[in-house]
């Protein structure tokens, strides 16, 4: 059903994948937009370790849920901050593409969950989180994006 890597040479093991997923802060989820356009926009995330899905937050309404609610097929695409090549302008880095179903959490309890795996990656203290969470919780929408298919490779700009 996914195409597999045309360059498989440069391809990352699913562990280094899953690093990449669980490390860097942000990547750019791919969804099918209004009137066919694809509509793209960057996402801060978090690797659900326990359930394998990445997790985001957002606001309750807008062009991407609308877009989500149409049709839940959507891709995210996270890259670290790459490496210079020595002696040349060039960067080396590694991304990592997944291919998946994004739910919308309706469940409250889970939601909660997900805004704390969130919290614990990017506030500097679990009373922030904390905090934050008793403030914009009520106007928050969770989504979890269930894996189907994951691939990553090492990219040289040049």
């Amino acid at each position: 059903m996914f195409r597999e890597m045309r360059r498989h040479k440069q391809a990352l093991p699913k562990a280094q994948c899953l690093a990449i997923l669980k490390n860097e802060p942000r990547g750019v989820l791919a969804v099918s937009g209004d009137d066919g356009y694809p509509y793209a926009l960057p996402l801060s995330h978090c690797y659900d370790e326990r359930t394998g899905t990445l997790v985001f937050h957002c606001a309750q309404s807008g062009h991407k849920l609308d877009a989500i609610r149409r049709n839940d097929k959507v891709s995210f695409c996270v890259y670290d901050k790459g490496t210079p090549i020595p002696d040349d302008w060039a960067l080396r880095f590694n991304c990592v593409i997944v291919f998946g179903r994004m739910h919308l959490v309706e469940d409250p309890t889970r939601a909660m969950e997900i805004c704390r795996l969130i919290g614990g990656k990017f506030a500097p203290t679990q009373e922030e989180t904390e905090d934050e969470i008793r403030k914009h919780f009520s106007h928050v929408q969770c989504m979890e994006l269930e894996i189907e298919h994951i691939s990553g490779k090492t990219v040289t700009e040049k």
